[in-house]
């Protein structure tokens, strides 16, 4: 039986879509991730970095004060007297800041902590210099005996020293005559602000002294000329009010008044005592400029040794007792001695006077 095979017809092709409107193609956009934002800050990490900014606050305007040569008001201006110290909240603050994980803060702790070390070196000694033969050695100290409860201890220091030229502040009445009369042979001359309490003050010598003045001030400033190997030398106390919160402006006034003293051209020039200033007051610095004058702890490489406040649970921290000199002086040593009963160190300074050049 014969099998018949049937074909089977092929499927039609599907008919081809009429061509539509050509459409441009849509823009195809990717927006691209997004920066990663600073990690959430932990409770204990924003307490840290909030104590940072507050640590790191006071040192920051008190070290842009300095560099910009201004002491500003209270309380930059008392906080200028512990310019180097002030290395310690920075330094927390950039230990806390470094804990918090805030690198723009430990940054700027850096930079802060970078200034107040440069601030904070010991200032080199001025270049000029007289070059002239020396003439004299004198022998300067420069004591605040703290409403006199140091005058006893001073006494000894003197007899033990043996200055030519002694400046004591917060010298009264009964002060000035226990030293006028224990030293009336060695230091018979003496310029005075008879006064008590802090206002009196007292320049002793061992040379004739003439032309007495005074500082017009609210402490005793006494100054006179002394005659030493033949020259005349301008002496001058300086004691102006210290930098309380209430009274900047007074202390501003009267280290100008020093200033104005230094600033006149008289020959050589000595001026010390407790001028209630560091090296980092920009009043002080001008006093100096004013009258061409050198620190001598400066120029004995001592710009940095605290006199101030000698007694006390604290250590002393502040340098604001000084020995002023022209260039007619050469500086041989410089040393800090204590006194008992008073806050502050004596200043014993060792200098050459020298010729004109």
């Amino acid at each position: 039986m014969d099998r018949v095979l049937a074909a089977v017809p092929a499927p039609e092709p599907a008919p081809e879509p009429e061509p539509g409107p050509v459409r441009p193609h849509a823009p195809v956009t990717s927006t691209p991730p997004a920066a990663p934002g600073p990690p959430p800050l932990r409770p204990r990490h924003r307490f840290a970095a909030w104590a940072a900014g507050l640590l790191l606050a006071g040192p920051a305007v008190v070290t842009g004060c300095r560099l910009l040569d201004t002491d500003a008001t209270t309380p930059v201006t008392q906080l200028l007297a512990l310019l180097p110290w002030l290395a310690v909240p920075a330094g927390l603050a950039l230990l806390l800041a470094a804990a918090a994980r805030r690198r723009a803060l430990a940054l700027v702790a850096v930079v802060v902590l970078g200034a107040l070390a440069w601030s904070s070196l010991p200032q080199p000694p001025r270049t000029v210099a007289s070059s002239g033969p020396p003439l004299a050695r004198v022998r300067v100290l420069a004591s605040n005996v703290e409403f006199s409860e140091g005058t006893g201890a001073l006494t000894g220091i003197i007899r033990r020293e043996h200055p030519q030229l002694v400046f004591v502040s917060e010298c009264d009445r009964a002060c000035q005559r226990t030293l006028t009369t224990a030293f009336a042979a060695e230091l018979p001359y003496y310029a005075a602000v008879e006064a008590d309490g802090a206002v009196g003050s007292v320049v002793l010598s061992s040379s004739p002294l003439r032309d007495w003045r005074m500082i017009p001030s609210t402490m005793g400033m006494p100054g006179a000329t002394a005659d030493i190997a033949g020259v005349s030398v301008r002496l001058q106390l300086a004691h102006p009010m210290p930098p309380l919160p209430t009274q900047v402006p007074l202390w501003k006034r009267e280290l100008g008044l020093i200033a104005d003293v230094a600033a006149r051209p008289a020959g050589p020039t000595l001026i010390a005592g407790d001028f209630n200033a560091s090296q980092d007051h920009a009043a002080f610095r001008h006093l100096l400029d004013a009258g061409r004058l050198d620190d001598a702890a400066r120029a004995a490489g001592a710009s940095r040794t605290p006199t101030w406040p000698a007694e006390g649970t604290l250590p002393p921290f502040a340098q604001i007792d000084h020995v002023l000199v022209s260039d007619d002086f050469g500086v041989r040593d410089v040393r800090f001695l204590d006194v008992a009963g008073s806050d502050h160190r004596a200043v014993l300074a060792d200098l050459d006077l020298r010729a004109a050049r």
